[in-house]
């Protein structure tokens, strides 16, 4: 469920007033306006406003014709049928900003921060309804008096960002703060209540934000200037009516962050089922063993053969350290290169049953590197050669892969460090980040973001596809690096790895498919 798309589709039809019914006992939003008007004018006559703040006021109304007109304080009437955004419901008016909200304005003025006093809140602090208190600023009580002088921001005031973010709105809760850098205070006139929860909800709707999005300034940061934040339309509902709208809303988005909440959990849930999944499969706990198996010593002594073929035929190099890992007469394990044994129990991550075995990644398969030829050589790119970054594998679930965004040429794989890969290769990457995998099912290349590997027995792909999944925590931890963690090609060939019989290994990535194919479709049905 894209649950932020929800809250939109509840936004816009709460500023359409199709979310409740309406009343039509209820009183009409012009009746409201008409008293917030002769408000403003008595606070003009106390002083609490300059005439210049009213100087702009308008009146939006619909006329026998049924368009809507907008009159001026000369007196003028000027038809805007075409600026209005939507038809509104029987009772409710247009208005803009300013005819509902006095701007409480301290942009511009930057007070000195200080560790404790009265609470600074800036546009840092307001998010997308809700102020996060994280940011912890304060300015003293002298300062906090000689702001006060542009206007009082207050406990139930709407704060409004004007940029860097532009649009994120919130209701004040503290009883004593000061608005700061980059906020708007949105305040009722007077006497005459809204209910500000409404018109919070929206000021967050896509409606408004289009219209924030199409009157901004600034290229680098998003802005826009009081005088025209305060021409933008809002429609105004009956009190009565922003009542329910606001209850109505409040009570949605809560259900829809149960939702949320427990999507999060089952997503959480899923991921831990994935890991248990390939936890299991590399202990042989999946699926049950059959004693009449061949062992997987044999399998190893095959591969052992084939290495043996491949020294001769001077494709790889024979490796000094070649090794056997056994378990002992007393149920350790051991580790023999050459003449020496080694117990190596603090490196085995658990027991195996009967016919497994452990062996280091470099016995079973080549550790393979990759590279990237000049990017403004254009003889270099753009050939027959799949070249795969971690990138290409970012969000893909598949365990195959042939291609990833970019190719290059012969030319390009022979200026550069990178590699070909046979096809069953298991590409992973090494860091940015660490455990990025599929199986290459064709020749491929690989950005030097890679530690692939060429099995000496392809036989053996699919199983070690999921087991290097399953020990991604343990090559983490071995890798080193201080602005991101790699695993080096020499580290990664000391990976140990869990080997079953072939036949079992068969069983197992059938079974592991079989269920990520089931936890797809949950995750899908989700989404």
């Amino acid at each position: 469920m894209d649950t932020k798309a929800l809250r939109q589709k509840i936004l816009d039809l709460a500023i359409r007033g199709k979310l409740v019914p309406q009343d039509p006992n209820d009183e009409p939003a012009s009746v409201l306006l008409e008293r917030i008007r002769a408000e403003k004018q008595q606070m003009v006559k106390e002083g609490k406003l300059k005439p210049k703040d009213i100087k702009n006021d308008t009146i939006i109304f619909v006329g026998e014709d049924n368009l809507h007109y907008e009159k001026f304080q000369d007196g003028s009437v000027k038809c805007i049928e075409d600026e209005i955004p939507f038809e509104v419901p029987e009772g409710w008016s247009w208005a803009r900003l300013n005819q509902i909200f006095n701007f409480i304005d301290y942009r511009g003025s930057t007070p000195t921060k200080i560790s404790s006093g009265v609470p600074l809140i800036t546009a840092k602090n307001v998010k997308s309804g809700y102020i996060d208190y994280t940011v912890d600023d304060y300015i003293s009580e002298d300062e906090y008096a000689d702001r006060q002088q542009r206007g009082i921001s207050c406990y139930g005031d709407i704060l409004f960002t004007t940029e860097a973010p532009l649009g994120n709105a919130a209701i004040a809760d503290l009883d004593k703060f000061s608005a700061g850098q980059r906020l708007i205070t949105f305040q009722h006139y007077g006497n005459q209540k809204l209910n500000n929860t409404n018109f919070l909800y929206f000021l967050l709707s896509d409606f408004f934000q289009n219209q924030l999005n199409a009157n901004k300034t600034g290229s680098t940061v998003a802005g826009i200037k009081a005088a025209i934040l305060k021409g933008l339309f809002l429609p105004v509902p009956p009190i009565e009516e922003q009542q329910r709208i606001a209850a109505s809303c409040k009570n949605m988005f809560n259900m829809i962050e149960i939702v949320k909440n427990e999507q999060e959990d089952i997503s959480k849930l899923i991921s831990i089922t994935k890991s248990k999944i390939l936890d299991l499969a590399i202990r042989g706990k999946l699926v049950p063993q059959d004693p009449n198996d061949e062992p997987a010593s044999v399998l190893l002594d095959r591969i052992q053969s084939e290495k043996e073929e491949l020294i001769k035929a001077g494709k790889i190099k024979r490796d000094k350290k070649e090794s056997v890992i056994f378990k002992g007469e007393d149920n350790s394990y051991y580790e023999k290169i050459g003449d020496k044994i080694r117990c190596i129990d603090a490196e085995i991550p658990f027991d195996l049953p009967e016919l497994w075995t452990f062996a280091r990644l470099k016995h079973i398969g080549g550790i393979v590197g990759g590279g990237t030829p000049k990017t403004n050589i254009g003889k270099y790119w753009d050939g027959n050669i799949p070249w795969l970054t971690p990138a290409d594998l970012s969000g893909y679930d598949s365990m195959y892969i042939s291609t990833g965004s970019r190719t290059i040429t012969d030319f390009g794989l022979k200026s550069s460090s990178a590699q070909m890969l046979p096809a069953n290769s298991i590409l992973y990457s090494s860091r940015a980040p660490i455990g990025y995998t599929a199986i290459a099912t064709n020749p491929v290349c690989t950005n030097q973001g890679f530690k692939s590997v060429v099995p000496y027995d392809f036989s053996i792909s699919p199983y070690l596809y999921y087991s290097l999944k399953a020990r991604t925590d343990n090559i983490i931890q071995r890798a080193t690096g201080t602005t991101f963690k790699e695993i080096s090609g020499s580290e990664m060939a000391e990976t140990i790895i869990p080997i079953p019989p072939l036949n079992e290994q068969s069983k197992i990535v059938e079974k592991v498919t079989q269920l990520q194919e089931v936890i797809s479709l949950i995750e899908k049905s989700l989404n």
